[in-house]
């Protein structure tokens, strides 16, 4: 049965198969590596994005009295504008909404918008970010001091030590690999198991950082397993009570 999300286990497994090679006494081998298995704990138990545990920095967003995390969301987008009026428009306007004219080229202007959110933590990844820090793990302020690209192959490496498979994405039935979405997605997923209400659903999307419910809303979603159990308590009710 295809998987279409990670459960806490196999993120358990995926944090504990974040090794580092090293030399001791004249053999190489493999050893828990801290700062790798503290990146899959917040990229899961915070569900934050990879670029957002990336540009944490130390101390301004690390607050390890409260337990909680600060994150800044920065994001540049193009905005267009019709050159009469100045009225917004969207890519495929071929008319202005505002004024009526046709618009040959619209005008365009990069508007950066700034969302800041406080994420919980743990009591276990509290400790071990104290302890991270106090071996000296972050550099130049950056609590990861690496790129998106080391994140991705961390998370990929562990992910093949632990012998975990691809995940199936349910809306184009492709699979991908492990990645570092892959785990705010099963946060997501699991948090819509445990409380799946509006209200539930509006804290996730408040942890999450979603500007829209409807995105926060796709993540209830089944996996085979519930669909297939589902299925079958529908068939029992109809051979019990008759169709």
């Amino acid at each position: 049965m295809r998987k279409t999300y990670l459960e806490p286990a196999e993120v358990d497994l995926l944090e504990k198969n974040a090794l580092t090679k090293v030399r001791q006494n004249g053999r190489w081998g493999w050893v828990p590596c801290l700062r790798d298995q503290l990146l899959i704990r917040i990229l899961f138990r915070s569900a934050v994005r990879v670029s957002e545990a990336l540009g944490l920095r130390v101390p301004e967003d690390v607050d390890l009295e409260q337990a909680a995390l600060h994150i800044v969301r920065q994001k540049e987008r193009l905005r267009l504008y019709c050159p009469a009026c100045g009225v917004t428009l969207g890519k495929a306007y071929r008319f202005c909404p505002g004024c009526g004219q046709e618009v040959a080229e619209a005008v365009k202007k990069a508007v950066e918008t700034r969302r800041e959110r406080t994420v919980p933590l743990d009591p276990e990844t509290t400790a071990m970010l104290r302890e991270f820090i106090l071996r000296g793990g972050p550099r130049d302020g950056r609590l990861f001091p690496i790129g998106r690209s080391q994140a991705w192959n961390i998370v990929h490496q562990a992910a093949r030590r632990a012998a975990l498979g691809p995940l199936t994405n349910p809306e184009t039935g492709r699979e991908h690999g492990v990645s570092p979405h892959r785990l705010r997605d099963a946060f997501a997923t699991l948090a819509m198991q445990v409380d799946d209400s509006g209200d539930g659903q509006r804290k996730l999307q408040e942890l999450m950082g979603h500007k829209s419910f409807n995105t926060t809303a796709r993540y209830r979603k089944l996996s085979g397993r519930e669909l297939h159990d589902w299925y079958k308590k529908v068939l029992s009710k109809e051979g019990k009570d008759g169709p």
